[in-house]
């Protein structure tokens, strides 16, 4: 099993602490916050290689950092080539990318690069052992007005996840969606399928004369179907009929298009109509270092 974590946003919301620092180094407690997830996924004896995923603005940050970094499993960082929030890929996209960059053929464990949380993932991993779906974290924040700003979820029989509500304006319930997520090998081409969807695939295609790393015919002619997915996550080649990789994480797309597609709440809730997809609600503490008030609490409750 591999572990991915999400380090490559550019975190507006915490300027000017951010602007030229990435979110998951700062200090919380005299540590980087990446270096208490280190530790928690250090400890599971299914992972053999923890990747991190950042980008080109921040990158030469995160080697120095790992640099002085000292752990038992093998750390890889890699560079999503982005450079400024606007260009961003958004966690779908850094997803899609990693996987095709490195090429990753086993069950990832995914993670938010700035979550801080008490819960033991060891107990994840046995909820998830087994189980050939994906799988959630989740947390009850208890407190419906700061339920709003998350993604707002319903478990039924067996935990499995039956709704799925990105940010509501009114929420009915406080269990929430953690950044912690597990895809098992066999899923991870959905998320490639999600980004190539119906609704945005023909505007994509239609868009672009060439197409890495291959042409697709030439255009404006429309498209009358969507491409075809084999089952290893490649696409067919319109013109030859033979499986092409294609590395498509939406960059490309507009702001609009790309805030809507990218965030990992709508994912999910698209995941979950294709395939059961499961909860494990954790307790203890869980801080989402979002804003400079979740950020001071944070480092409130490691100082003590």
């Amino acid at each position: 099993m591999k572990a991915l974590i999400l380090a490559a946003g550019y975190a507006t919301r915490l300027y000017p602490l951010t602007k030229e620092y990435p979110k998951p180094l700062l200090k919380v407690g005299k540590r980087p916050i990446i270096n208490y997830i280190i530790d928690k996924l250090a400890a599971l004896d299914d992972i053999d290689e923890i990747i991190v995923v950042t980008n080109s603005k921040f990158f030469p940050k995160f080697k120095k950092w790992r640099s002085h970094l000292q752990s038992k499993k093998h750390i890889s960082l890699v560079d999503d080539l982005t450079k400024s929030h606007s260009d961003r890929r958004g966690a779908i996209g850094d997803m899609s990318f990693v996987i095709d960059k490195k090429r990753l053929k086993d069950d990832l464990l995914i993670i938010g690069g700035d979550n801080l949380f008490s819960g033991d993932l060891k107990e994840f991993l046995s909820f998830v052992k087994g189980n050939p779906n994906p799988a959630i974290g989740a947390y009850n924040i208890k407190d419906i007005r700061q339920a709003k700003k998350y993604g707002v979820i319903k478990l039924g029989a067996k935990f499995k996840l039956i709704d799925f509500k990105e940010k509501p304006e009114n929420p009915k319930s406080t269990l929430i969606a953690m950044c912690l997520y597990y895809f098992p090998k066999e899923k991870l081409r959905l998320i490639k399928e999600y980004l190539m969807g119906r609704e945005s695939i023909r505007p994509f295609l239609n868009r672009f004369r060439k197409v890495y790393p291959f042409w697709i015919r030439p255009f404006p002619i429309p498209l009358r179907k969507s491409p075809k997915v084999t089952a290893e996550g490649n696409f067919l080649d319109i013109k030859t009929d033979k499986p092409r990789p294609f590395y498509y994480t939406g960059s490309l797309r507009s702001k609009k298009e790309r805030g809507k597609h990218d965030a990992t709440g709508f994912y999910i809730d698209w995941l979950r109509k294709k395939v059961p997809v499961y909860g494990f609600v954790f307790d203890g503490f869980w801080y989402d270092i979002g804003d400079h008030k979740f950020y001071n609490e944070a480092k409130q409750k490691f100082s003590r």
